[in-house]
This record gives C-alpha cells, structure tokens and sequence, in this order.
C-alpha cells in the first residue's frame, strides 16, 4: 500500500553523491517526517512512495530531483571586510540570514587579498544522489501534527518553561 500525504514516516539512510558517502543515519535516530509536504528531496519522497515498513531499496535521484543543478550566476564577489572577525578557510560553510529571513548556508570558494568568492550553491547541487533506504515505520499524522506537519518526534521539549528546567541548558 502507498505512502499517503500527512503520514508519518520514519526512514534509516545512507546517501553518497558519486564518490564518497556524505551523510548516514544508519544505526542513530531515524529521520521522520510528514510524507508529502516537502520535507525531505523530492526524488527521495518520490522514490520511498510505494515502499511499505520494513523495505529496504537502493535509489538513484538525479540532481535535478535532489538539490538542483549547479547555478554558476549563485557565486558572488564579497568584500574581505565583511568577514572581519571570522578566521575563513576555503571550502569552510558559513550560516546567514537571508532576504526573506530564513538562514542561508554558503561556501568559500576562494579568498583574496581584498575580497572572497562565496557559493550560494547547496554544497550537493548539480549531483545524482545514491541512497540506501529503509522504511522503518508509516503512521497516521495526529490531528496536531498535520495542522503544524511536524510530526511528533520532532518537536523539541521546552523544558527552561516546564518548571525548573534542570539539566536542560537553562
């Protein structure tokens, strides 16, 4: 039976982009997410939409379907100055916010005398992604979670206003 839209999924993977593996939870915390509102790589989401608990598959998504391909005009020129303070390395990330105030991850590409290039590129765009999946469980979303599409597992405790907060960082 399919995946529907707003289900649970809970999902073990591994995923290598050609050469290398670049990310795995395999043996950690399984990734959940609500099936069908955009929380995880389109081709991924596609690929796993047949798969029932317990299957496991290997599957080929084209950069395309995955981060994009590779746009050379998301490169840009910045002033050396505007990174006083920050000990830059090439190829190190580095986390801003953007014009519609969500975060933006960019790259160094290369540092000058007087500028650096920074890549506004995902770090895998323009590449087919090879994952090793395995569903390891689809429930029904409560009627909370589909209203907010965050499934339960996600939602991080507040404990610094559950009285006290001991032992959580408050």
């Amino acid at each position: 039976m399919a995946i529907e839209t707003n289900q649970i999924v809970s999902i073990e993977y591994e995923v290598s982009d050609g050469e290398k593996v670049v990310d795995s939870n395999i043996g950690g915390m399984p990734l959940v997410f609500m099936f069908g509102r955009g929380q995880i790589i389109p081709g991924l989401e596609n690929a796993i939409a047949d798969m029932t608990i317990g299957q496991k598959a290997e599957v080929l998504v084209k950069a395309e379907d995955a981060y994009g391909e590779y746009n050379a005009e998301a490169v840009q020129e910045v002033p050396l100055d505007q990174f006083a303070g920050i000990d830059l390395e090439e190829g190190m990330s580095l986390y801003g916010q953007g014009e519609d105030g969500g975060t933006v991850q960019v790259i160094v590409k290369e540092i000058g005398n007087d500028s650096v290039i920074i890549d506004f590129n995902h770090p895998l765009s323009g590449k087919d992604l090879a994952f090793v999946v395995l569903v390891n469980n689809i429930r029904e979303a409560s009627a909370e979670e589909a209203m907010s599409g965050i499934p339960i597992e996600n939602l991080q405790d507040d404990c610094c206003g559950s009285g006290g907060g001991t032992g959580c960082g408050c």
